[in-house]
């Protein structure tokens, strides 16, 4: 008798234990989930000492164009919102430089540029953040890109020398973009 009391006991349990957890799952909600990570990464990097510059005469002392392929993929292009392109530059040469930085689309047309004067030392470092998106210049410049090129020009004489150990124009970038997933 007490085993199957026991056993009813049992059944009963589990009976109230199925009941209870048998409400309907919604797996609608994920259609409401809004996932924008942040995503960071370097661009470029460019240096360049101060006897190369001295070496090339006055003038341009550097061009060059590099392939830019982020954004030529359909799932990045189109889910990119917003972003943030940071350039640093620091000269350490007793030269006076134009840097230029050009967005070229697949056709060689400058969709932007970024240029910057730079005094020779002791010069600070420069810093400037460009903003696309709703807060800054358009994401089509960065969709459209296929290229960057990076131009330098010295605009002091080609004898003098700095002071300094080893001076040299050090131009960075690197950018932050937030990205719809969902």
């Amino acid at each position: 008798m007490k085993n199957h009391l026991l056993g009813l006991a049992l059944l009963f349990t589990n009976v109230v234990f199925l009941s209870s957890c048998a409400d309907e799952q919604d797996f609608d909600q994920f259609d409401d989930l809004s996932v924008e990570p942040l995503v960071a990464s370097s661009i470029f990097y460019f240096e360049s000492d101060e006897q190369t510059i001295n070496q090339a005469g006055p003038g341009a002392f550097y061009n060059q164009n590099f392939t830019f392929e982020a954004f030529n993929q359909p799932f990045v292009s189109e889910r990119v919102l917003e972003g943030t392109i940071v350039y640093q530059v620091e000269n350490t040469t007793s030269k006076e430089l134009s840097i230029s930085i050009a967005f070229l689309d697949a056709n060689g047309a400058v969709l932007d540029v970024e240029s910057f004067i730079v005094p020779p030392e002791p010069a600070p470092l420069i810093e400037r953040q460009i903003a696309y998106g709703t807060a800054g210049r358009s994401l089509d410049i960065l969709r459209n890109t296929t290229d960057i090129r990076v131009s330098g020009e010295n605009l002091g004489d080609t004898t003098s020398t700095s002071s300094l150990n080893e001076p040299k124009i050090i131009l960075r970038s690197s950018a932050e973009f937030r990205l719809r997933l969902q």
